[in-house]
């Protein structure tokens, strides 16, 4: 094969990966105490002494009526609640510092569970709070959209979970394991529920077919190799005998792709520019030179694959949106 390296004819493609990280919501409880305001009532005024008539009695002893005493009634202030700590306000909602803080250590310890290097202190703090930033928005536009999650599907979906848990005395030590008491996982069960319901709808947003390409690429790691490739190319050699030399395994065969699969957009731009038996210049991406040609173009079933990385795709737009569109306010470091 002589300079020239193998294809590895995946390298142009995006692999969609399922979230591994659950990311739970703890809602913080508040109960307000409301007391009633303590009135003192007014004390009666003192009644009036009798009037004697000045001529038939001495000046000394003329007595006139005491002035009324008014009491003004002491109203107590009404005590005000005092605020839940947040760790992030998110539009009329937000992420109370407590579920912030608990799912921080449970992102720590799935570090040590998966042996992974571990995330320098900002970015693990960046990654735990954008993830529930982005849950709690799911949520919220769930509600929007008429989600509704009443107390017995949700109870269903906790007893489930105490199931596969292998019972209730197992599940309570799962919970103390994963810093949750039953309440605050109740609630982060519910706004993730809502938050699964919203990206659902969003995936139900990418067709089962849409239109694609088939295409066959020669992928070369050196430019000057590339150039000699394509100058015979150029000069009439055959794109798949070519293909076949580079890459003997997959034969350079990449398939049926929709736009927004490819992993480099500048082969994605350049293919999508062409209609069959094109072949584009040679295109330079992280991956290293390529050249490809167009085979057939045209309404084609998406892949499974294929359509997970659109999904995908298209939740990160949605997010993006959404995160523009709303009022949020981080208020820890």
């Amino acid at each position: 094969m002589g300079r020239f390296s193998n294809l590895n004819s995946h390298s142009l493609h995006t692999r969609f990966r399922r979230a591994a990280h659950s990311g739970w919501m703890i809602f913080g409880l508040l109960t307000l105490a409301v007391l009633l305001a303590a009135c003192t009532p007014p004390s009666p005024a003192p009644t009036a002494g009798p009037v004697v008539n000045p001529s038939q009695a001495p000046l000394a002893l003329t007595e006139t009526a005491a002035p009324a005493l008014t009491l003004t009634p002491t109203v107590e202030p009404t005590p005000t609640a005092t605020p839940v700590p947040l760790a992030a306000q998110v539009n009329q909602g937000g992420v109370t510092l407590a579920e912030y803080q608990s799912e921080l250590q449970r992102y720590r310890a799935a570090e040590i569970l998966l042996q992974r290097t571990p995330a320098a202190e900002a970015d693990a703090k960046t990654a735990v709070l954008d993830d529930l930033i982005n849950q709690e928005l799911l949520a919220q536009a769930a509600a929007e959209g008429g989600f509704v999650l009443n107390e017995a599907d949700l109870q269903a979906r906790v007893d489930q979970v105490i199931a596969d848990r292998g019972g209730q005395e197992a599940f309570n030590t799962w919970l103390a394991a994963n810093f949750y008491t039953p309440e605050t996982f109740r609630a982060a069960l519910a706004r993730q529920m809502a938050a699964a319901w919203q990206r659902d709808q969003i995936s139900a947003s990418i067709p089962a077919e849409m239109e694609q390409i088939h295409a066959r690429q020669i992928l070369i790691y050196n430019e000057d190799d590339a150039k000699i490739i394509y100058a015979q190319l150029k000069a009439g050699a055959d794109f798949a005998t070519l293909a076949q030399r580079y890459d003997p395994v997959s034969l350079g065969e990449l398939g049926w792709f929709p736009q927004g699969y490819l992993l480099s957009k500048e082969v994605e731009a350049a293919v999508f520019a062409l209609q069959p038996e094109q072949m584009t210049e040679i295109v330079k991406s992280p991956a290293g030179y390529h050249m490809v040609k167009v085979l057939e173009r045209g309404l084609h079933p998406l892949s499974p694959d294929a359509r997970q990385v659109l999904q995908k795709n298209a939740l990160k737009a949605w997010i993006d949106h959404r995160r523009a569109q709303s009022s949020i306010t981080i208020t820890v470091p």
